[in-house]
């Protein structure tokens, strides 16, 4: 169990979303009246909120472009609008800047059926800044906002260029506007067409990537949304009227687009490239009565498996056990393909202990799925430097000959050994003697404690949301030669494994945590530019940290959170949304990787 969480760190509350209620995938109500075959547009723009000057300038233009290309527009901000029977009569609906809570309950179901049912919806500016009391409604619109800056010229780059919403774009557009951060990151459930370059304007929250404007299919029906569209001055804009119009198209059928996800990683249960620089710390360490003879780490903080287990999440497989090759340890592997991350750090706690009895099982699985496993030596009793260069010895000779074996071959093919609380010994310098032949790494930021080391890294799941260290950790890594390899997670809590504690933790915020710890890992200015990124982690179940799948319905009575809401993902299809958005960072980091090496 890790509980080792530095006081000099910022405490971070921000509670995990359990976002209740019907997937938006759900099928049309019963009687619910499809669409016509028609390509006229309502555009809806009540507010419940901040209001747009612009919204009468959008009206206008939207109604110039379908007199000018055959669609019939009808601008309303009644929401009696939103019946079966309206809504049949258009082939779409655009939220101009819409703002709040602007329907009920009914008139929620008739756009649902609308659009599922093979019907259009247009999200347009503060479209994203609806209906927050109705989850489904982000996964229509793709995401909610967050926050603006002030109105600014900043660069959008386009995407795609055979959308005809941005077909016409070059590569780069500069354009005044109001740019909005969104809650979580949508790409991994939208086709992205255009993104902002936060470097060309200040105020940017989103990291390495921002999209800015996006497109999917919704059962039967399309959506298309933009952030853009704030000023009054946008819609005399041609290039964005032409944006507008595209969109609408799409929206409507009258025109065809690819608007498959355009998430750079799987989609659900497909696997991803691997990247052998992104390690996940993997525990074997769990066990059951039926495999183990008796309850392994489930039981901690006092509980009584299997319904009640010592972790804030609960597993897909339940409490599984660690030993069990074929069920646990195989599904463990196929994920860990999903997850584009091509090494496990294994929890090894010493010479002829649990984990090294089954470590040559998982090796085995590890190899059928081309997996590698890298080592991370605990601080069991008795752990010195000395007998840390005897453990890597006894390590390379007992499992250097599998093939799952961990080489790294950008440093001398040298093995990769991680030193869970380095700092509880001052000397070192035993390590020495294999500073030629592996590669051991010390968890810390201070460069002080890092002699004898091969590379440094944090694990601390809660660190990475504010890097305290990492650019001059990384530099100082770069300039003497070692690995760097900061440590990012989607959140930390361990309420239910150690009783009475309740801070300090980080809060998945529908997988914003794990965005912003990865896009501080990725930006050189804040993360020291990695050689590989760690992920604490893929099955720490006690520290709550986990990527590996978690149950959308876990035992009642205990309190369990769920990844309900990650990436606008809900129910069974929210339980792998990690895995996932793991594939997606790790393509960035292979992606960025490839262009710093180019230069």
């Amino acid at each position: 169990m890790r509980h080792q969480l530095a006081a000099r760190l910022r405490h971070i509350a921000c509670a995990a979303a359990l976002v209740l209620g019907a997937a938006f995938l759900a099928p049309a109500p019963a009687g619910a009246a499809a669409p016509a075959a028609a390509e006229d547009v309502l555009v809806f723009s009540k507010t419940a909120g901040f209001r747009h000057d612009s919204i009468p300038a959008g009206i206008t233009a939207i109604q110039e472009l379908g007199a000018a290309n055959g669609f019939d527009v009808t601008a309303t901000e009644d929401a009696a609008a939103f019946t079966p029977e309206n809504l049949a009569g258009y082939g779409a609906v655009v939220f101009l800047s819409t703002t709040g809570d602007v329907l009920d309950t009914a008139q929620q179901d008739a756009l649902t059926a609308f659009v599922d049912g093979g019907g259009g919806f247009v999200g347009v500016h503060a479209a994203a800044d609806t209906e927050y009391d109705w989850p489904d409604y982000e996964h229509l619109v793709g995401a909610w906002f967050k926050s603006h800056p002030a109105i600014q010229e900043a660069k959008v780059v386009t995407e795609d260029h055979t959308h005809p919403a941005t077909a016409h774009l070059d590569d780069e557009w500069i354009r005044t506007d109001e740019l909005y951060n969104y809650r979580t990151n949508p790409r991994a459930d939208v086709h992205v067409l255009q993104t902002l370059d936060e470097s060309s304007y200040t105020g940017g929250e989103m990291g390495g990537d921002h999209p800015i404007t996006w497109c999917h299919p919704q059962q039967q029906g399309r959506s298309f949304y933009t952030g853009l569209g704030h000023t009054v001055e946008s819609y005399s804009d041609p290039d964005f009227r032409q944006l507008l119009l595209g969109g609408i198209q799409y929206a409507t059928g009258a025109v065809q687009a690819d608007c498959g996800s355009g998430a750079t990683g799987p989609g659900d249960g497909d696997a991803a490239e691997s990247s052998s620089n992104v390690h996940l710390f993997y525990y074997p360490w769990y066990g059951t009565p039926e495999t183990n003879g008796s309850w392994r780490h489930w039981e901690q903080g006092g509980h009584t498996p299997p319904d009640d287990i010592g972790a804030d999440l609960y597993p897909k497989l339940g409490p599984y056990d660690s030993g069990d090759t074929a069920g646990a340890v195989e599904q463990h592997m196929k994920w860990i393909e999903q997850s584009g991350a091509g090494v496990i750090v294994y929890s090894w706690w010493g010479q002829g202990g649990y984990e090294d009895s089954i470590a040559p099982q998982v090796l085995d699985a590890a190899a059928r799925h081309g997996i590698k496993v890298a080592w991370h030596i605990e601080p069991y009793s008795g752990r010195t430097a000395a007998s840390v260069v005897d453990d890597i010895a006894y390590l390379n000779s007992t499992y250097g000959d599998s093939p799952a074996y961990y080489r790294d071959a950008e440093h001398g093919n040298r093995p990769a050994f991680y030193v869970f609380e380095s700092l509880k010994i001052q000397d070192w310098s035993a390590l020495d003697a294999v500073r030629d032949s592996a590669i051991v790494l010390a968890q810390t930021t201070d460069t002080t404690k890092v002699a004898h080391f091969g590379g440094i890294y944090t694990y601390d799941g809660i660190a990475g949301a504010t890097a305290p260290g990492w650019q001059q950790a990384g530099a100082y890594a770069k300039a003497n030669g070692l690995v760097w390899a900061p440590s990012v997670a989607p959140g930390y809590i361990d309420d239910r494994a150690v009783p009475g504690n309740t801070t300090p933790t980080l809060g998945r915020d529908d997988g914003a945590a794990y965005d912003l710890e990865w896009s501080n890992a990725l930006d050189p200015d804040t993360g020291g530019s990695p050689t590989w990124v760690s992920v604490t982690s893929f099955n720490e179940w006690h520290e709550g940290s986990p990527i590996e799948p978690a149950s959308s319905t876990p035992p009642a009575g205990h309190g369990y959170q769920t990844y309900e809401g990650a990436y606008g993902k809900t129910g069974a299809a929210a339980e792998t949304a990690y895995l996932d958005r793991t594939a997606y960072w790790a393509a960035q980091f292979e992606e960025q990787r490839e262009q710093a090496h180019a230069h």
